[in-house]
């Protein structure tokens, strides 16, 4: 573990350029369920527990048909969690170390909350292959259209049902929805995601030649796009990748994993 985080080190000093990948592992550290397994979704919403809905189950677009109070009351409960939590402080030691060292930098997330933005991070280099429960869309949909979302709402916590008006679809009136790409999902829209997806696109062009580093963090197998989407940055720069998961870090050959939280590894790779 010391000279893999040695050499870590070194590639953190060494780089120009650096791509950032998170999963829900990098929200532990601000006090967010990372929903591991059915136990870890449970026990943050035991009701569902009762009801006998897995998260798999629950972040299914066809409740907004079918009961939006209850789809509702389960996002709209994860919307008031991640606008009243904090982004931990690694949020801010990187983007700090990205400014100091002037480096062109890039995210790419499947975390929905919204945190690399609210931390400081510019929306041009972020891209959030889930989508985003801070906007919305129709959830028919009757027109490609995303906005803002800017809703209060009111949650009974003991049944997690919306008490509130439900959200509506600024256009036709249907049930609005996060604009979140949920499983089994074909009425998401991915216009606000593609968007990113060029803006990535441009970051590639804009790094070649330079000595890139890829940091990702809290990504798991479960649901291993950003882990495939990094080993594809490390493998097309012939970078330095490192991984940072306390039960997934190893990788393909030459994988620097550290099996830690996301805070506690990027205090020793650049606050050190």
């Amino acid at each position: 573990m010391e000279e893999i985080l040695l050499q870590a080190q070194r590639a953190i000093e060494e780089a120009e350029a650096v791509f950032i990948g998170t999963g829900a592992g990098m929200g532990v550290d601000s006090g967010l369920p990372d929903f591991r397994g059915n136990e870890g979704f449970w026990k943050a919403y035991p009701v569902f527990k009762d009801l006998g809905y897995s998260f798999v189950e629950m972040a299914n677009p066809r409740w907004f048909d079918q009961d939006p109070e209850l789809a509702w009351g389960f996002y709209g409960h994860r919307l008031e969690l991640y606008r009243q939590t904090q982004p931990h402080l690694g949020f801010q030691y990187l983007l700090e170390w990205i400014q100091k060292k002037d480096l062109k930098a890039f995210i790419y997330t499947s975390n929905v909350d919204g945190h690399f933005q609210r931390a400081g991070f510019s929306s041009d280099q972020v891209l959030e292959c889930h989508g985003s429960i801070h906007h919305l869309q129709c959830s028919l949909p009757c027109r490609v259209s995303i906005w803002e979302n800017d809703q209060g709402l009111s949650i009974d916590k003991s049944s997690c049902r919306l008490t509130s008006s439900i959200p509506k679809c600024r256009h036709c009136g249907r049930t609005a929805r996060p604009n979140i790409l949920m499983f089994g999902d074909g009425r998401w829209l991915g216009d606000r995601t593609e968007a990113q997806e060029h803006q990535f696109s441009q970051w590639r062009d804009q790094v070649e030649g330079l000595r890139v580093v890829v940091i990702e963090i809290g990504a798991g197998t479960h649901v291993p796009t950003v882990r495939y989407q990094s080993e594809i940055v490390a493998h097309q720069f012939r970078s330095p990748f490192i991984r940072i998961n306390p039960r997934e870090s190893e990788g393909p050959p030459g994988t620097l994993g550290l099996a830690m939280g996301g805070l506690q590894a990027i205090e020793l790779l650049i606050q050190t």
